[in-house]
Formats: structure tokens, sequence, C-alpha cells
């Protein structure tokens, strides 16, 4: 639908429950990164859960620069030519899982720089974080359960860990993008949001966050911050200037 919807008219169409979160949880990442010293082109990615959220998240890192994903669903490891693939599980298993690893979760996190979870609530297990590489970054983001609770990813070893909640640190809130993301979009009066704008939009997020307040527990600015909207919303009226 969205993509006929940008076929057709001649306005801004956004998917903001795909896209929106893509952005966030980019910006996010970049700056757990920076915290860690990791290089996105380098480190190896899981993404549990190949529904909309989870593919479009895929999308925009591997646009971002991100060269080692790996998506898991509900039957395993996402691989091209795998008949309990749907067309676009299919389409992102094409372009992601290069070595072709097969199995479940714990095989996709063992060694693993990052994991982003858009599933269920209590998929991920304190062993599975034990597993991963040192420093490991967790984004637990089921609502309102997590993948894996924050104190227990913690526990296990996790240096970075980001949630869906409120209440809790590290929230990857689409609200951070979308009002700032259309205002630019109104007052540049462009006619489509492009993967550009997107890119922009994140990497305009993740610098509201300074290097001196950068910390586990601060990552990413909370949705009241005065400079989000303003930041996202100069990022698409400079790019289209």
């Amino acid at each position: 639908m969205e993509r006929r919807l940008k076929e057709i008219l001649d306005i801004p169409v956004f998917q903001d429950d795909q896209h929106g979160t893509a952005i966030v949880a980019g910006a996010a990442l970049l700056n757990a990164l920076r915290l860690v010293e990791k290089d996105l082109k380098k480190v190896n990615i899981v993404i549990n859960g190949a529904g909309s959220a989870g593919i479009a998240i895929t999308n925009f890192l591997l646009a971002l620069g991100a060269k080692n994903i790996t998506v898991v669903d509900r039957f395993g490891i996402l691989v091209s030519g795998d008949s309990n693939l749907n067309s676009a599980q299919e389409a992102i298993a094409k372009l992601t899982n290069k070595t072709k690893k097969v199995g479940t979760l714990i095989d996709a996190l063992n060694g693993a720089d990052v994991l982003i979870g858009v599933s269920a609530a209590n998929v991920v297990s304190a062993e599975m974080i034990k597993v991963m590489s040192n420093d490991p970054i967790v984004f637990a983001l089921a609502n309102p359960i997590p993948e894996i609770p924050r104190d227990v990813a913690l526990a296990a070893g996790a240096r970075v860990v980001g949630t869906g909640v409120s209440n809790l640190p590290n929230q990857i809130n689409n609200a951070l993008v979308f009002p700032g993301l259309f205002k630019g979009a109104l007052e540049a009066k462009v006619k489509q949001i492009t993967i550009e704008m997107e890119v922009a939009c994140c990497h305009a997020l993740a610098n509201v966050v300074t290097s001196e307040e950068l910390n586990e527990n601060y990552i990413i600015p909370g949705i009241f911050h005065p400079e989000v909207v303003k930041s996202v919303s100069n990022a698409i009226i400079n790019l289209n200037k």
C-alpha cells in the first residue's frame, strides 16, 4: 500500500511504525557503537523479527552502511530460497546472511555485536546474550513486554540496552522522528520522503546527544528534548535547499 501511494500521490507518504522506528533505531545504534568504539560497517547485527518493522530496520541499516546483518524469525535464520519465507522476507534474505548461516536465534547471536528485537516477549535468554561478542548492544523493543528484561540483559553482559518503553533508559520511540520529519518535509515542499532524507534525519537525531553526554544510559534523546524536532526538520530542509 505504501509503495502504491508513493506512486500515485504528489505529497509525502511515510509509514511511521516501519520507517520511523528504523530511523530512531539507527540513530540509537550509531551512538551505541560510538560509545563501545565499534564500526557499523564491521559489526555483526542480528535482527530478531522478520515482520514489517524488522524488514524496515534491516533495509534502513543497510542504507546507513551496515554490511553484516542476519535476520531471524520464528522458524529460524532467514536464508534465501527457504520455502517458509514470504515475498518480503525472501527479498531481505537475498541482501543479508552473506555466510548462509542456518539455525536458530542463539546460532545467529554467536559472536554477534548487536541484537535488535522487534518480535515477542521473553524470546531472548541470558544465555543468548552471553554468546555474543564483547560489549554487546541489545535493543529489546517488543512492547509492552520485551524480548529480554533490561536488568537480565545487563547482568548477562550487555553493555548497552535499548527498550521500547518510556520508564526505562534509551527508549527507541518513533515519536522522535515524525514530527520533525513532516515539519521539514512541508517546509521544504518535498513530494516524496527519500532514503537520503531518512538517513539525514537519523544522523541529525544521533547528533543531538553530544560526546560529553553520551553514556550507557543515554544514547538517544527523549521526545521532549528541545533540539529534537528542530534538528530533524533542519536535516530535511538543508538537504533540499
